[in-house]
């Protein structure tokens, strides 16, 4: 499931079910008392004793001096945690302990906040860097802010999968209808990416899940030196999350989740993408309406149909002459699906857009250009994420089941389904084995209430998903930014949802109904290039 763009870059089923095809099964069950769940526990001893030592951060972290770094050791395999052990890299900056904005005595220093931005392949090193930001300036007077980089992301012991140059090609095209030719051209370049984590991983391949990053997060729990974990995860990091509520729900204190992936095992993850692709397409309508309602600004059309007819003749131009050589059609869609997760995009998206029909490719250039720079980075998260997901759960293994679904999809909801497709095929031939998710639920009273963060509109993890990790975690409590659809809305804009944010982090206070709802945040303002 591609869950955010962050993947890529960090910066901070209903309609499907009669059409998904039971996926082929799943290699290895996890009962709940296993060898692993011992090993996790020999290793966060050995983590709470050993600690954490901070200090500078490594040049290529590109992190400030007020920020300090560390590494914590986790065994690769936690059925011998006396094994081989990688080293996770981990961000800090601690408690500033100031007064509150209101004056008052001094805040009360709450433990650490560990916080992870999902994917799976996103790295979280970046967080500490939000105690700058006023909408979380209290928060980190009572928290040590921190994050990290799982198994495999950034310094932690990289995954890849491909040369990054060959990975960051461009220009590439994304057809809406492929033909027989293209799908055998991308089930060439699936094979060979699943072929490439084999050989670049070796036997550590199968060791990349969810599961895993569930027990990691407790060995940094310990190595932090916290009895009980505090945890914020956004998108992705909400479903690991939820597993490890599920592992470890007497280690949790406080656990909010932003933007909820569907926890249910049914659809991790085939099934999953598939709704997402019905999301999308539902927010790309949201963007063309938004533009058209701008028309006097952007020129693009009257009217939805209007800026869609706008924007396929831009696609038709870029097929055959790449704007600033490297943006095609396959660029063209990545960039415009940010507008998808973010309306922050839609602005400049739009802009983007106007000024290509009237002759100037160089604002669409500039923002869909592949960035060389990160083609590594980029590659390493696309690693991660394939990893994770591929050996999270079973998937099709005949390629004519996907060619079925997302054929029939793409019919009413053709903006991301076949995008979708061909970021997820390296899974139909997997070489690691396979396992069965996690039932995630909690009995009643067995975890501490829980905030659970939903934009009602969300595209990359569509509304559904809240709701039923809502119905698996008794005592938690749905926050719903109604008529909205960016994707991820802790500390934004909405001074509702941040109200409730703080007030549960900082006083542990939750509404008396489990599901409140806020009003949407203000569109974005029409914004020319100019």
């Amino acid at each position: 499931m591609r869950a955010a763009p962050a993947v890529y870059a960090a910066a901070g089923s209903l309609v499907l079910t009669a059409l998904v095809a039971a996926p082929g099964r799943a290699d290895t069950q996890t009962p709940p008392d296993t060898a692993e769940l011992r090993g996790t526990a020999v290793a966060a001893a050995r983590a709470a004793a050993t600690g954490i030592t901070f200090g500078t951060c490594a040049a290529a972290e590109h992190l400030p001096a007020h920020i300090k770094c560390g590494t914590v050791s986790v065994p690769l395999d936690y059925a011998h945690p006396d094994g081989k052990q990688i080293k996770l890299t981990v961000s800090r900056v601690k408690a500033t302990g100031t007064t509150a904005p209101k004056g008052g005595s001094h805040v009360r220093r709450q433990g650490s906040l560990v916080f992870n931005p999902g994917g799976p392949g996103a790295s979280g090193m970046y967080f500490p860097l939000v105690a700058l930001m006023p909408e979380w300036r209290r928060i980190a007077s009572a928290y040590d802010l921190v994050g990290y980089a799982p198994r495999g992301v950034g310094r932690s012991v990289p995954l890849s999968c491909a040369d990054p140059k060959r990975f960051a090609k461009a220009p590439t095209q994304a057809p809406t209808h492929p033909s027989a030719s293209y799908k055998l051209e991308r089930i060439a370049q699936a094979k060979a990416y699943a072929r490439g984590c084999a050989k670049n991983a070796g036997d550590a391949l199968r060791h990349y899940t969810t599961l895993n990053n569930a027990r990691d997060l407790d060995v940094l729990r310990a190595g932090l030196g916290e009895q009980k974990l505090n945890f914020m995860g956004s998108s992705y990091g909400t479903y690991f999350g939820a597993v490890y509520a599920t592992l470890f729900p007497t280690h949790v204190r406080r656990m909010v989740f932003d933007s909820a992936v569907n926890p249910d095992p049914k659809q991790i993850w085939y099934t999953n993408n598939l709704v997402q692709s019905v999301a999308f397409e539902r927010r790309w309508a949201d963007f063309r309406k938004w533009v058209a309602k701008h028309n006097r600004t952007y020129h693009l059309g009257a009217t939805a149909a209007d800026v869609q007819q706008s924007y396929e003749k831009v696609r038709a131009r870029l097929a055959s002459e790449p704007a600033g050589g490297t943006v095609g059609p396959g660029q063209l869609q990545s960039a415009y699906l940010q507008a998808g997760y973010y309306d922050d995009y839609w602005a400049m998206r739009a802009s983007a857009l106007s000024e290509y029909l009237k002759g100037n490719p160089k604002p669409l250039a500039e923002q869909a250009a592949p960035r060389t720079a990160a083609a590594a980075r980029n590659e390493n998260s696309t690693a991660v994420y394939t990893a994770v997901q591929c050996n999270d759960s079973a998937w099709p293994t005949d390629f004519r089941v996907w060619d079925r679904d997302n054929t029939r999809l793409a019919r009413h909801a053709p903006f991301e389904t076949w995008d979708n497709a061909w970021m997820n095929l390296p899974c139909a031939y997997w070489p690691a084995p396979r396992q069965r998710p996690v039932d995630v639920r909690t009995a009643p009273g067995a975890l501490p209430p829980t905030l659970i963060l939903a934009a009602e509109r969300d595209a990359a993890t569509p509304y559904e998903g809240a709701r039923e990790l809502w119905r698996r975690l008794p005592g938690s409590v749905l926050v719903t930014e109604r008529g909205a659809g960016t994707h991820g809305i802790a500390a934004g804009p909405n001074k509702c949802v941040n109200s409730h944010l703080d007030a549960y982090l900082m006083e542990g206070r939750i509404p008396v109904t489990r599901a409140v709802a806020c009003a949407p945040r203000p569109e974005p303002a029409p914004l020319a290039v100019d």
